[in-house]
């Protein structure tokens, strides 16, 4: 049997009348450049001092930063002039003369910081170091001349601490950090009071720094255990309280408020079911006004009454998660963020005093009216008891009692987010709707491992990479089919990362559980993984090897060696797509390569597809709409699901095909044009 007859023998039977009429045809087919282009408008803010409003928009096809003044969004005018790598993030300089951002080469992360003078457009590079990484340490709303910043141009594994002056650029060593320190934390007067130490346990040692020298003794210390769920959270301006994120003696994250002083800390808020995340805090005092808590939804949460009229206000007028994006020193006006979860993102301008809310703009208006999809949060248990939460999209038109249950049971996409340190949350989510619209449930569940739901559930997942954290996968599928969303021989599983580790490990340790995988920048061998990590994450290669396995200890390789599907390649009998950055710094492209060249050599269909000017990801919009093209119409053949025609998508990208054009339906005609 030949790999191509092998290949269509694995999706036989599958047709495009597997899906529900009325997902299939009364529902339009919504191009995928209005998901993955380039939004129309993101990350609006405003500068500290109120006169400017900013956002990120495309500038000849690549996302740039813009300005406008506040009293008039519609004088808008580019900033940056980016060519190539889109600008993806940014901040304001405290003394709103100029927009700082940091950015790479193809994905390498050897980020650099720069610097753009509002009034001219004149850019500077103010880290001119190459293969090197900048951190931001601390901006302060206090100190308007100057921000610290963190740079490993001495040792790649450390960063020194420098104090960069914002108008002339010039660099100032605060803290060379011979000691081995992972972080940094600074008051609003830009004094460096701790910095943080990685142990051979995994754990962090917290020790102060007192007239730029730090202590030896730590005065904190946190176990493997809390090493992800404790942390300090930051000072007041005053520098006379500090704010933690603290496990320790509980099992989620609870906020405190510890006076510096006497080192009395007093409980904030806490929550049973989930870490307490963000915080806001005044802009002038740094004293905490709000919480986040996000379980099956994030909500935000008032501490005192500082902001709790305004945040009721901003509940009552918008349908939907909110979040303030940006607040100005006077904090008379805030820029809010509103997701409605089954629509585009948008942008508020919210008036404080007058208690007026204006629109600025949608991310994507292109999808207004569109008939996207709701997404349902639910819960799910494991087979031995835990509950992950999860997120649930439906076909549009294929529930019509609105129940979150389809009328007939749907192929489904398992979409594995990654990490695994992370988690799926509630909001729009490009790829869910883009699947949905393809014709599939798209279920996205928080295993053990995820971050969020306390230090028990996190440290559920030690050593269980392609062990109980993939069992808890096989959960969530087989709780999909038990409940009508799924039909069993029509699950595809798809993730970037980790979530490409869990689709190869989903194909090689249960071949028969899934139709097929889609893996993006997915390690195939955790040792060799763990050998070619950065070493500017030197801090956390501990923490791995706790987590992960330690290639050290003949158990550890053991460990490693068991749960890397690899090893395995030769029992995957499903098709399988591979999308990889040739400069990815986290997953190397041997990691693909690996099992690549293995698939090949026993002869099993795999379809690899390469970008050269991509790292951790696909940054560029023509890559990311290249490799969803090769993506929709794979998964078409495999789940019977719909596809937009690849098209010219592949000429317009930088993509390559090293191996296995063939086994995906239209590469190689598109490849050809």
């Amino acid at each position: 049997m030949t790999v191509k007859t092998l290949l269509l023998a694995a999706c036989a039977g599958l047709t495009l009348a597997a899906v529900p009429a009325a997902a299939q045809n009364a529902v339009p087919l919504i191009a995928r450049e209005t998901f993955f282009g380039n939004p129309t408008r993101v990350a609006g803010k405003l500068s500290p001092d109120g006169k400017w409003l900013s956002w990120i928009a495309p500038r000849d096809g690549v996302l740039n930063i813009y300005v406008a003044p506040a009293s008039d969004p519609k004088a808008a005018r580019p900033l940056t002039n980016e060519r190539q790598r889109p600008v993806r993030g940014y901040f304001w300089a405290p003394d709103s003369r100029q927009i700082l951002f940091i950015n790479d080469k193809g994905g390498d992360e050897n980020y650099k910081l720069y610097g753009v003078d509002v009034a001219s457009a004149q850019l500077r590079t103010l880290t001119p170091f190459d293969k090197t990484r900048v951190r931001i340490v601390n901006i302060s709303n206090q100190v308007k001349d100057r921000i610290l910043v963190a740079v490993n141009d001495r040792d790649p594994k450390w960063h020194d601490v420098y104090s960069l002056d914002l108008a002339s650029g010039s660099l100032t060593p605060v803290l060379m950090n011979l000691g081995g320190y992972a972080d940094f934390i600074a008051d609003e007067q830009l004094n460096l009071r701790i910095a943080s130490r990685a142990t051979p346990g995994g754990g962090s040692d917290f020790f102060r720094i007192v007239a730029g020298k730090v202590e030896e003794a730590p005065f904190e210390r946190v176990t493997l255990d809390d090493s992800q769920t404790t942390r300090p959270a930051g000072f007041t301006a005053d520098g006379k309280t500090l704010y933690w994120l603290d496990s320790r003696g509980r099992d989620t994250a609870a906020l405190f408020a510890e006076d510096v002083a006497s080192g009395r800390k007093t409980m904030i808020a806490q929550s049973p079911r989930a870490d307490i995340g963000g915080t806001m805090a005044n802009p002038r005092t740094g004293r905490l006004e709000a919480y986040a808590l996000n379980y099956l939804r994030n909500e935000w949460v008032p501490v005192g009454n500082a902001v709790k009229a305004d945040l009721a206000f901003l509940r009552a007028k918008l349908r939907g998660e909110i979040g303030v994006a940006s607040r100005t020193d006077a904090d008379d006006k805030w820029i809010v963020a509103l997701d409605p979860g089954n629509a585009s993102p948008s942008a508020w301008l919210y008036d404080r005093k007058a208690r007026t809310l204006v629109k600025l703009y949608t991310n994507r208006p292109e999808l207004d009216g569109a008939a996207l999809a709701t997404m349902h949060p639910l819960e799910i248990k494991t087979r031995d008891g835990l509950t992950m939460v999860s997120y649930l999209t439906l076909p549009p038109g294929s529930d019509t009692d609105g129940d979150g249950r389809p009328d007939k049971p749907v192929p489904l996409v398992l979409l594995v987010h990654g990490g695994p340190w992370g988690r799926d949350g509630y909001g729009y989510d490009g790829a869910h709707q883009w699947l949905a619209n393809r014709g599939y449930a798209v279920l996205s569940p928080n295993f053990r491992a995820s971050a969020g739901f306390g230090k028990k559930f996190l440290a559920a997942g030690n050593l269980q990479w392609g062990r109980k954290m993939q069992d808890d996968l096989g959960d969530a599928v087989d709780w999909a089919v038990a409940h009508g969303v799924a039909q069993p021989d029509r699950v595809a599983i798809m993730g970037g990362s980790y979530g490409g580790y869990a689709t190869l490990a989903g194909l090689a340790f249960t071949p028969e559980k899934f139709a097929c995988g889609v893996d993006i920048v997915g390690p195939s061998n955790l040792s060799t993984l763990l050998k070619t990590i950065p070493p500017y994450w030197e801090a956390v290669r501990a923490q791995f090897y706790q987590r992960m396995g330690d290639p050290n200890t003949p158990e550890g390789q053991a460990v490693l060696r068991e749960a890397s599907p690899l090893f395995k390649a030769d029992r995957i009998r499903r098709p399988l797509l591979i999308g990889q950055g040739a400069n990815d710094p986290r997953v190397n492209v041997a990691e693909s390569q690996q099992i690549v060249d293995a698939l090949k050599a026993k002869g099993i269909p795999v379809t690899y597809v390469v970008f050269p000017d991509e790292g951790h990801g696909f940054a560029r919009p023509q890559n990311n709409i290249a490799f969803n093209a090769v993506a929709e119409n794979f998964l078409a053949r495999c789940l019977g699901g719909r596809a937009e025609s690849i098209g010219g998508a592949i000429r317009a990208s930088s993509a390559q095909v090293p191996y296995g054009a063939e086994f995906a339906p239209g590469l190689a005609e598109a490849m050809s044009r």
